[in-house]
């Protein structure tokens, strides 16, 4: 049942195709070995040809660390799986660095899978007598994901006051990254699990409320199961995919309007006109804002609302001699009717 609901997901958002390479992030536990198993399965009923990779991160965060790697190494090793391994101290690594281990963690991962990546493009260039340009090898990345993540990840997104692109959780696919696990249960995920005989490792640190993303998971979904919607997660899911439709088609009105008042466009510099800017619905200024910092970093993370609205304050009224630091390495200002995004 999960497998198929699974292989829907894929046809769905194209997420596979025939010929493609699939590295799946493994951490040993439910969601990513209930992905692997039935990746494997997929590829070998022949419904897609694909050949899998695994990659899969040590943090040492715990005791068990090593008990998951070795299962991991020991199922891809079964199934005949090439299985890629990092050892990474992130406790140590977050103290030097002054980061959160979680935030650590996650880039460490992501860093690891475009290693990873390469690796495989590289083993594909060596191994095989038909292929001879890497242009034809299609590399993705699949991370176990599911829906449970994605209502999570809503309502984080909802205490942190994030606009209506928060509402729309976690993306099927974004970029090279794909899903397959999105629109699945963590307890049909479970189910899968107890009846293929997987015996995943368990992270105990899922229990530990320290981590708001677990307090959410443990408290506040609970919570509102109980005592406001037993289905709140389908709820959420059925808002994130209306959410998205609409995100979709304003995220289009920003490229064109993006396209009519560039001037220029270099790798640290955007230079947009000031009289097309302030023409635009303010709905579509604010988003403008985003897409060209998007554009010239690669990522509009930590830009606040209130930043957002200072710099249509700054256009609207054409204040020609401040400027605006919304994150650091990033100023934007006003000069001569036009705007400058500076890296």
């Amino acid at each position: 049942m999960l497998e198929q609901k699974i292989l829907e997901t894929i046809t769905k958002y194209e997420m596979i195709e025939n010929g493609d390479n699939i590295v799946i992030g493994v951490s040993g536990g439910p969601d990513s070995m209930a992905l692997l198993n039935s990746l494997i399965n997929i590829r070998d009923s022949r419904k897609i040809k694909f050949d899998i990779y695994v990659a899969h991160v040590n943090h040492k965060l715990r005791k068990e660390a090593d008990e998951e790697t070795e299962y991991v190494k020991d199922f891809c090793s079964k199934n005949g799986i090439k299985c890629y391994i990092e050892y990474a101290d992130v406790a140590q690594i977050a103290i030097e660095k002054k980061v959160g281990t979680e935030e650590l963690g996650r880039k460490i991962r992501y860093d690891f899978f475009q290693e990873v990546e390469n690796k495989v493009r590289n083993l594909i260039l060596t191994e095989s007598k038909e292929i001879k340009n890497e242009d034809e090898i299609v590399i993705k990345i699949a991370t176990a994901h599911n829906s449970n993540d994605n209502a999570e990840t809503v309502i984080m997104n909802i205490l942190r006051g994030s606009g209506t692109s928060g509402l729309k959780g976690i993306d099927p696919i974004n970029g090279k990254i794909i899903r397959p696990l999105i629109e699945c249960s963590r307890k049909e995920i479970e189910e899968y699990c107890e009846i293929e005989k997987l015996e995943p490792k368990i992270d105990k640190s899922n229990k530990d409320n320290t981590y708001t993303r677990n307090k959410v998971r443990n408290i506040v979904i609970p919570y509102l199961e109980d005592n406001f919607n037993p289905n709140i997660v389908n709820t959420i899911t059925r808002l994130s995919d209306i959410v998205s439709e609409e995100n979709q088609y304003i995220e289009k009105k920003t490229e064109e309007a993006y396209r009519k008042i560039l001037i220029t466009e270099q790798e640290n510099e955007i230079v947009l006109s000031n009289t097309r800017f302030c023409k635009q619905e303010e709905v579509i200024q604010k988003r403008l804002i985003l897409y060209a910092i998007n554009k010239l970093q690669n990522t509009a993370k930590d830009i606040s609302n209130i930043h957002i609205n200072d710099i249509v304050k700054l256009c609207n009224n054409n204040i020609g001699n401040k400027k605006i630091s919304p994150k650091k390495g990033l100023q934007i200002y006003l000069n001569h009717g036009r705007i400058y995004f500076l890296n």
